[in-house]
C-alpha cells in the first residue's frame, strides 16, 4: 500500500457517493461490474503491478490480484453491497474467501492476504461476525484476512495517486455553462393550501413535527418541473426524467435497506435526502441545486409512488378520489 498521507478534499469538489455506479449501469448487476472496474484501477494505483482477472468457469476467487500465479499473490475480492452490508451478505463473503483458499491449494499457489472490498458499512450484527469470522479464518488459513469498507476506499480515492480514478468515476458531472436556477419564495397561503398534500402528509405519518423547509422543496421543485414542460426543450425533459429516477433510486435503496435494520424507518426520510444532497450523480443539464433536488423527492411522494412509512401505500389511497 503507498505510504502518502491522505490529502483533505479540495473545497468544491463532489463527494464520493458509491451510488453512482447504479446510476452509470442503470441496474445492480452493470453497477457491480463498474464497481470492480473502478477497484481494478484504484488498486493498480496504489499497488503499481495489480491487475483484474476475468471471470471464468470454475472461478478461482479473483477479482484483482497482485503477485504471481506461479508463487505468493494477494486477491481483492469486489462486492457491491448496497446501500449497507447485513446478514443477508455474509454466505457470499464466506463463499468467496473459501473459493479463494481453495483455488491456490488446487492450482498451486500461495495465497498471502485476501480482500474484501464494500461501498458501504455493516450494521452491527455483521460488523461483529466479521471480526469473529475474519480472526478465525485467518488463525485457521494462515490468510490475512482484510476489509477495506466505504471509508477505506474514500480515503484512498482522496490520495493524489488515485485523483484519476476518483476523476473518472465519481466526477463525470461538471457545472453547466449556465448557472443554477433561482429559488422561488414560499408565501403563507401557499403555505397553509400545502397542509393538506400527500407529501405533507406522508413526513406526518414519520413524526415530524416541522414541513416548512419541505414545502418550500417541494414548491420550487414542481414550478421547475412545470417550467421544463412548458419550454419543452428535449435536453432539459430528459435530465428531469434522469434526475427523477436517481431520486428514486436513492428511496427504494434506502428504503428496502432500511426495513432490515428498523422496520419502523426511524431516520428514513434523513438518510435519504442526505443523499440527494450530496450525490453526485444528478444531470448538469437540470442546473438543480439541492433545494430543487429534494423537492423532486417531495414530487415523487406527492404523486404516490414512494413514502416514509412502511404503511405509505395505504396512506396514499386514502387521497386517491
Amino acid at each position: 500500500m503507498s505510504s502518502s498521507a491522505a490529502t483533505p478534499l479540495v473545497a468544491g469538489e463532489p463527494p464520493i457517493n458509491f451510488a453512482a455506479h447504479q446510476i452509470r449501469a442503470g441496474n445492480l448487476a452493470g453497477a457491480r461490474d463498474d464497481f470492480e472496474q473502478m477497484l481494478a484501477m484504484l488498486i493498480a494505483a496504489v499497488h503499481p503491478g495489480a491487475r483484474q482477472i476475468a471471470a471464468h468457469p470454475g472461478d478461482w476467487g479473483i477479482d484483482v490480484l497482485l503477485g504471481d500465479l506461479a508463487g505468493m499473490v494477494v486477491i481483492w475480492q469486489s462486492k457491491y453491497f448496497w446501500p449497507v452490508v447485513t446478514r443477508s451478505q455474509q454466505a457470499q463473503i464466506r463463499e468467496s474467501f473459501d473459493s479463494a483458499v481453495a483455488a491456490a491449494s488446487r492450482n498451486g499457489y500461495q495465497l498471502r492476504r485476501w480482500v474484501l472490498c464494500v461501498p458501504a458499512s455493516m450494521d452491527p450484527e455483521t460488523a461483529r461476525w466479521w471480526d469473529r469470522w475474519s480472526a478465525r479464518r485467518r488463525r485457521d488459513t494462515g490468510v490475512v484476512v482484510e476489509l477495506w469498507h466505504e471509508t477505506t476506499l474514500r480515503e484512498m480515492l482522496a490520495r493524489p495517486d488515485a485523483a484519476h480514478v476518483r476523476r473518472h468515476y465519481y466526477d463525470p458531472y461538471v457545472p453547466g455553462a449556465e448557472s443554477r436556477r433561482a429559488l422561488k419564495a414560499l408565501n403563507s397561503d401557499i403555505s397553509e393550501m400545502m397542509d393538506a398534500a400527500l407529501f405533507v402528509r406522508q413526513l406526518r405519518a414519520a413524526g415530524h413535527e416541522e414541513v416548512e423547509a419541505a414545502k418550500h422543496e417541494y414548491f420550487n421543485a414542481d414550478l421547475l418541473a412545470r417550467e421544463i414542460g412548458d419550454k419543452g426543450i428535449r435536453a432539459e425533459v430528459d435530465a428531469l426524467g434522469e434526475a427523477d429516477a436517481v431520486a428514486y433510486g436513492i428511496w427504494e435503496s434506502r428504503f428496502n435497506a432500511s426495513l432490515q435494520v428498523d422496520p419502523a424507518l426511524r431516520g428514513l426520510h434523513a438518510a435519504v435526502m442526505g443523499e440527494i444532497r450530496e450525490s453526485g450523480a444528478f444531470p448538469a443539464d437540470l442546473r438543480a441545486g439541492r433545494v430543487h433536488r429534494c423537492g423532486l423527492m417531495h414530487r415523487i411522494v406527492q404523486n404516490r409512488r414512494a413514502g416514509w412509512v412502511r404503511h405509505w401505500r395505504a396512506i396514499a389511497r386514502e387521497e386517491m378520489p
